[in-house]
This record gives structure tokens, sequence and C-alpha cells, in this order.
């Protein structure tokens, strides 16, 4: 009977390093998601930079742990809602590793109330960093990308279904990026260059810890019975990053636990 032959040390080292030779910058990419999606990059072979706002050492600590295993990667301190940070942090990435292939657009925030009380500074803020922060990081980024760059948004489950009230404005920004990326397929598809957006579902991380205020009401909507881990939601990122996903562009992927089901 014949065997079937190894896999040529070509295509080993393809399989266990998908990203090799790739340059990823992850906005937001020091805590919870943001690290994992960082840490899991850097594993498939990418060098990794993060950005950064009030957590210095948490981001440090994510490049050590990275470069531990043996993985480049860089932290770049940088105000998601400040255009020119953004831009700055980009042009950083590009200096240091000579291009960008991969942006994640991960960084965001969370500040919400009743409708009626809904401060116009917080408003601005949220639109500043989950809205504007999206636009700029990928228009600059796309700058420098070529056939086979990847952008990877992460957005919300809430935009499927909102289960709890005070979240208005939250949706809101992140119904944008999700209308963003539908359209921007058709610019970037001819460039070969493709866009996705993944929607976590509750997730266990520091805006939203399993055990906390919210997951007490949702809970019991996750079908799987628990919260999902970062980890979970970086490994869907880490597909659409690989050439694996060369053909998928435009999609809203949803990573939730079956909670909207």
């Amino acid at each position: 009977m014949n065997q079937a032959s190894p896999l040529s040390e070509t295509a080993a080292k393809t399989l266990a390093s998908p990203l090799a030779g790739k340059v990823a910058l992850v906005t937001g990419g020091s805590r919870s998601i943001g690290a994992a999606i960082a840490a899991r990059l850097a594993a498939d072979g990418a060098a990794v930079a993060l950005t950064y706002n009030g957590s210095p050492e948490k981001a440090a600590a994510v490049v050590a742990g990275i470069q531990a295993k043996g993985g480049r990667a860089l932290a770049i301190a940088a105000d998601a809602g400040s255009p020119e940070a953004v831009r700055a942090a980009v042009g950083k990435v590009v200096e240091t590793f000579g291009s960008i292939d991969i942006l994640v657009n991960n960084a965001g925030i969370a500040l919400g109330g009743p409708i009626e009380e809904i401060s116009f500074d917080d408003y601005q803020r949220m639109i500043a960093v989950n809205v504007t922060g999206v636009f700029v990081a990928t228009q600059e980024a796309v700058r420098h990308m070529t056939a086979g760059g990847r952008v990877i948004h992460i957005g919300s489950s809430m935009v499927r279904y909102a289960a709890f009230p005070t979240a208005s404005l939250y949706t809101l920004t992140k119904g944008a990026v999700a209308g963003f990326n539908r359209s921007l397929v058709r610019d970037l598809g001819p460039k070969g260059i493709t866009v996705n957006t993944v929607h976590p579902g509750p997730t266990d991380t520091d805006m939203n810890p399993d055990g906390g205020p919210v997951s007490k009401i949702v809970g019991p909507g996750m079908a799987i019975g628990r919260y999902g881990k970062a980890h979970e939601v970086a490994s869907v990122v880490a597909y659409l990053a690989s050439p694996e996903a060369a053909f998928v562009t435009g999609a809203d992927i949803v990573a939730d636990g079956g909670f909207t089901a």
C-alpha cells in the first residue's frame, strides 16, 4: 500500500507559521481581546505592533511575552481617538518593520447610559475612538498594503441583538463599523485586500468581566452556557488574517457562543 508522502519542509513551515514574513498592527492591543490577538498573530509568525493608551505596563508585558517566544513586537503609545496619533502609529510600524500587511481595528471604549442622559462629550469621545479611529487607521494602513493585505475590524454582537438597555451609543458606533466594512470591500477588493468584521458576543474582558453586572443579564442567553474567552476571538481573527481566508471578504463573522442565534 502506498503511503502518503510526508509534508515538505516548506509546507510544514507554512502550516506552523502561516503569517511568516507578515507585519500586523493591532490597535488597543495591550489588554483582553487585543492582547490575545497580538499574541496569536505573533505565534502564527507575524511581526506585531500594538497600540495602547492608558496601560503601558500591560502593553510592555504583551511585547515581552511575544519576544520571549522568539517573535518580533513593538508597543506604540497612541490614543485611538486622536487622528494624528493614529497616523503616527501606522508610520512607526512601517518605519520599524518595513511594511504593514494586517490591520486589526480592535481599540474601542464603552460609555453609555439612558439616551436622555448621555453627555455630548461622551458621544464625541465614543465616535472619536470607535468610529473615527477605525476610519483613520484603515485609511492610513491601506496606503502601505499590497495584494494579500487584510483589514479586520472588531465589532460587537450588539449590532444583531441588543440584550440590555443603556448601550445605544456603543451599538451606534459598532453599527457604523459594520456598514464601513460592507462598503470598503468595493474599494479594496480590486487591490487584493480583504476586509472583514468579527463580532464577539459576551466575552470575558476588562470591560465586561465574566461574573460582572452585564454577565448576570446576558449569561442565561448563552447557548453554550458560558462567556467567551479572548483567545477564542483571536482564533477567528487569525483565520481571517491567514492565506486560508483569501476568498473571504465583506463578511460579518459572529463569535458569540450562540448568543444571537
